[in-house]
């Protein structure tokens, strides 16, 4: 499987590039310095600029699926949405946040007075990138969605996986790793079962 990932240097695309390299895949990691991406077996890179949609799109042409791991901030979810689908790729797995998960019927997490402020614009963007894909016809997407609290840690293997409700544990935590959230969305990638959905992962 030939693997293009956006945003490959990053906290969680550097994460998801370990993986996908562990299980024999070719990946183009694509960022905007290559100089920070570290050397791994089947991994190519490609400097590219997410704001350039064809420029973006020609990087994605050839690939069996795209992954983005770029902050909703830091990019356009239209001309990222545009560029995949411009390549000819169809499957588009996104990180998402945990903003958007409901933590009661219709109550999202960044609706709770409890949501740190700093997050708050770019889990906002995160919600609209989602409700975007949800009307998206023409790509088989995925929009992975972590635990309240992301953070380096184990590669365990061992985690809940849920849907649009937030997962916590019987104490109130809601956590995950960054190296297990990319294990779920490998797994996701590898074998599809939340295909044109949003699912979550946790302890």
């Amino acid at each position: 499987m030939k693997v293009a990932l956006i945003g490959a240097s990053g906290f969680i695309g550097s994460r998801l590039l370990a993986e996908l390299s562990s299980r024999g895949l070719s990946v183009t990691a694509i960022v905007r310095n290559p100089d920070k991406v570290a050397t791994l077996p089947g991994v190519t890179v490609a400097k590219g600029d997410v704001f350039d949609k064809d420029g973006l799109a020609e990087l994605l042409a050839g690939h069996d699926a795209a992954i983005s791991a770029v902050h909703f901030t830091a990019s356009d979810p239209q001309i990222l949405l545009a560029a995949v689908k411009q390549s000819g790729v169809k499957r588009y797995l996104v990180v998402g946040g945990a903003g958007s998960l409901e933590v009661a019927p219709g109550v999202r997490l960044f609706d709770t007075p409890e949501f740190p402020a700093i997050y708050l614009d770019e889990a906002r963007k995160g919600g609209v990138f989602l409700d975007l894909l949800k009307s998206e016809q023409a790509l088989d997407w995925t929009f992975l969605s972590p635990s309240a609290l992301i953070q380096p840690g184990e590669r365990t293997g061992k985690f809940r996986l849920g849907t649009d409700q937030l997962l916590a544990d019987d104490k109130g935590n809601s956590t995950i790793s960054a190296e297990d959230y990319a294990v779920a969305l490998v797994d996701e990638l590898e074998k599809p079962a939340h295909s044109r959905r949003r699912f979550t992962v946790g302890y």
